[in-house]
């Protein structure tokens, strides 16, 4: 066996995301060694995608905002099914994290008279999303970094981790390699973050990065720890689709929320078609009445283009099946008919929209100030994940953390756009913060030499396989079972072919070979990643199984309707004493009373 590095801290956080480095900081905040190990080079992590905003119930906009209604949002957009307790403090605490990243040296949008400006987003009742033009995300992470390399953290890049290490029932740390040179490295730690991000890279069409391989979720689980409501796979509603080597890339909701409409090939905007009850009596009934509330009209009606993301890209899969898309697979999402109603719209979409406005015109030679974007579903993030204690962020293995995408409980079955980052900021802190504690408070903890040694044989066993597919294609036909049997319209026969087709993949990643040695190889990482995303995908395909009824963003052609059995209910998935995957359903948190009151004062 060769040797290894071998790094001691007291915290580990595993990620360099919003929600890694914000846990980092509280760590290392409460006195006590942290390390960072990412995935890619600092500053890469998918977190500079995000566009929209933070959802922080500021009031800036509107007065009428405050956090009850913030938290009521969120709860109904969740379908009820959030943790209620993590609903509750994401939306007290977020006002609290924006403002704290604005005293870091965040540059936010700014309202005439000075204050963070806020925009709508889908499923929000009033202007809630502190922004930054639309690169939120980036402006996130670089204010995150400036303040975090000054509290002493070291910061392990372009590192994987291929599993976790146990002294008993506690975490020990942490095993992995050095993706440039394959050298491997071991973590010793008392208490280690997950801050991962998501699954995306297991389906075809996704806005995720290279990635999301659902590696801090196959981590955990493999260590002991129980996932939840893995069903609940978010479609964002408009991913780029032409031309196809960009297909799948995001195009933030921001456009809908400075106005965008979305129109069918017959130039009709069908978002008018299926509107739920619910909402029948706030939506405009035309685009201008639209563009005048996102102008900050507080008495003008909600397009019904910002309907909850779920909803939206449903309707954007009829008008594509029925034969009223776009040339290209999807349907039109029109900003540039503003310019009938602003004078200087082109400048003014160059300016709330400057990543948009560059993304269309250098990859797809579309001016959006001119023309309308072809846009489609595009698999966006995970509801489900490591289920968490809501307060400390603690997995049911003793020193385990998870905060972010890759953390369970807080969006129930679907998310509100803007959530993801004020859940990064708000959960990211909690879980530093108490896995600070955490180690505090606990012993030393000790490696099996052993349980290291067979992690390192299983990483290497690719090359000693002289025969064998490579782990490309095996990835390509999962990405392709994932997309066309457990995609955004989900029935029985086709899931139980997917689950037939897992265990042959599962034999198939058994026996990949990769050639040549472990410098700078890609085969290897992708032969290694694949068992995270087979893992990953066995939940999702499970989980979908199991839930017959149609809620939030798992939708089943089969039982399109809600059904109350399974209103308070999670289908929760460890890995049995046989190494098999278990399903259970266990009943959600009771939401509180004074919570409930608050709920239905909302209504």
């Amino acid at each position: 066996m060769a040797e290894y590095e071998t790094h001691q801290h007291d915290v580990l956080v595993i990620g360099a995301g919003g929600a890694g480095l914000r846990a980092a900081i509280e760590a290392s905040a409460a006195g006590v060694s942290v390390g960072v190990v990412t995935k890619s080079l600092l500053g890469k992590a998918h977190t500079v995608m995000a566009e929209g905003g933070i959802a922080a119930a500021l009031a800036n906009v509107d007065d009428r905002d405050n956090w009850k209604v913030h938290f009521a949002d969120t709860m109904r957009g969740g379908q009820y099914l959030n943790n209620p307790r993590m609903a509750q403090l994401h939306a007290q605490e977020a006002p609290a994290r924006v403002r704290e990243l604005e005293a870091w040296g965040a540059l936010f949008d700014r309202t005439q008279d000075g204050r963070i400006l806020q925009r709508n987003f889908g499923g929000h009742k009033y202007p809630r999303l502190a922004h930054v033009g639309d690169r939120t995300g980036l402006e996130m992470i670089r204010t995150l970094q400036d303040h975090g390399i000054h509290q002493g953290i070291d910061v392990h890049m372009e590192c994987t981790i291929v599993t976790l290490l146990k002294d008993g029932d506690r975490v020990a740390g942490a095993f992995g390699y050095d993706r440039e040179r394959g050298r491997f490295k071991l973590f010793q730690a008392k208490a280690v973050v997950l801050a991962t991000g998501g699954i995306g890279r297991a389906y075809k069409v996704t806005s995720n990065s290279w990635e999301y391989t659902g590696d801090g979720l196959a981590l955990a689980y493999h260590a002991g720890a129980t996932l939840m409501d893995m069903e609940f796979v978010q479609f964002h509603p408009t991913g780029m689709v032409w031309p196809p080597s960009v297909r799948g890339i995001l195009v933030t909701e921001g456009v809908r929320g400075e106005g965008g409409i979305l129109l069918n090939k017959d130039k009709r905007r069908f978002m008018f078609d299926d509107i739920p009850p619910l909402y029948k009596n706030q939506t405009a009934d035309n685009p201008e009445e639209g563009w005048r509330y996102t102008q900050g009209d507080k008495n003008a009606k909600r397009p019904p283009e910002l309907l909850t993301r779920d909803h939206v890209a449903r309707c954007i899969v009829r008008e594509v099946k029925e034969g009223r898309g776009s040339p290209h697979g999807g349907v039109f999402l029109d900003i540039s008919w503003i310019k009938e109603k602003l004078p200087n719209a082109a400048e003014h979409i160059k300016k709330k929209l400057p990543s948009m406005y560059h993304q269309f015109k250098q990859l797809a030679d579309i001016d959006i100030t001119q023309e309308p974007m072809e846009v489609g579903p595009t698999v966006h993030y995970v509801m489900g994940g490591v289920r968490v204690d809501a307060d400390t962020q603690m997995s049911d293995v003793p020193g385990l953390f998870a905060a972010g995408e890759c953390g369970a409980g807080l969006h129930g079955a679907n998310r509100l756009g803007g959530n993801s980052l004020s859940d990064l900021l708000v959960f990211g802190k909690r879980a530093g913060e108490y896995a600070a504690c955490f180690a505090k408070e606990h012993s030393a903890v000790s490696v099996n030499p052993d349980e290291v040694e067979a992690a390192a044989r299983q990483a290497l066993e690719p090359f000693e396989r002289e025969s064998g597919e490579g782990p490309f294609q095996v990835q390509h036909d999962l990405q392709n079972m994932m997309q066309d049997w457990v995609g955004i319209v989900r029935r029985e026969e086709e899931l139980e072919k997917a689950l037939s087709q897992i265990p042959v993949l599962w034999e198939r990643w058994r026996k990949v070979s990769v050639g040549g040695n472990r410098e700078y190889n890609p085969g290897w990482h992708t032969a290694l990643d694949l068992r995270n995303l087979l893992t990953v995908s066995e939940a999702i395909t499970r989980a979908a199984l199991e839930r017959k009824e149609s809620r939030g963003a798992h939708f089943r052609d089969d039982y399109p309707a809600k059904d109350e059995s399974f209103a308070k209910v999670h289908m929760t998935i460890r890995k049995g004493p046989d190494g098999e995957m278990r399903i259970s359903r266990e009943p959600a948190s009771e939401i509180p009373a004074d919570l409930q009151q608050i709920i239905e004062e909302m209504k």
